[in-house]
């Protein structure tokens, strides 16, 4: 039986490259400084649990896939030395995985994940609102055709990378739907419930009507995986 640990991811500024600052911003006008400031301490408290669990068990061998990542073997290992660098606490934890003997997977296609980048960066470097708006309305056109795309593609590779007896982690955005997509005989445990991870974004930007139901999965995320 195949193994594959389920980790539904909540990305950081440090994720994004040049368009962290760009969200950083979007978020603090948006949310308030002190509403930003608490999800910025439960994103980070929700990284430290998870890093808590890999500390817990023996990774040697086992196979890293991770959301957005185009290569493997050397250029694979600079991305993710360079991005942990840049102060990613999900690329962190994958040096720290690969330091123990675990083993990056090429996970997706450049070409899908250069497509959605481009489009957001579009946005962000837009000269006018009406520049804006306009790349705004062409990448949410795109949006859920190139995330349908790069999910076949990442299932794909654990499908045929991901060999009898083996074990590997996953890392991706609760955004993303890769479970349905899988093999029947691939068994698949969750780290946390990537519903409730990715309920917890939804509701961010309604924090003043769902406040307790938001705090109660906050809560959730920063509690210890069983």
């Amino acid at each position: 039986m195949r193994t594959l640990i389920y980790v539904p991811v909540i990305h950081t500024g440090a994720d994004l490259g040049s368009i962290a600052e760009h969200v950083a911003k979007k978020g603090i006008a948006s949310l308030g400084q002190e509403l930003w400031e608490k999800h910025r301490k439960t994103v980070e408290g929700f990284w430290n649990v998870i890093s808590n669990y890999f500390d817990s068990i023996d990774v040697k061998v086992v196979k890293i896939y991770q959301d957005g990542m185009v290569a493997d073997n050397e250029v694979g290992r600079n991305i993710v030395e360079e991005t942990a660098k840049a102060g990613s606490k999900n690329y962190q934890l994958v040096l720290r995985l690969l330091e123990r003997g675990a083993v990056l997977v090429k996970t997706e296609d450049f070409k899908l994940v250069k497509q959605e980048y481009d489009r957001l960066i579009a946005i962000t470097q837009a000269k006018s609102i009406t520049r804006k708006i306009i790349a705004f309305i062409r990448y949410k056109l795109v949006k859920a055709v190139l995330l349908n795309k790069r999910d076949a593609f990442i299932a794909k590779r654990i499908e045929q990378t991901l060999k009898a007896d083996e074990k590997a982690i996953l890392f991706i955005g609760a955004f993303h739907n890769i479970k349905k997509r899988l093999p029947k005989d691939i068994q698949i445990k969750e780290v946390k419930d990537a519903a409730k991870v990715k309920r917890y974004q939804k509701l961010l930007p309604f924090y003043n009507k769902n406040g307790k139901q938001f705090d109660e999965l906050g809560k959730y995320l920063v509690s210890e995986v069983a």
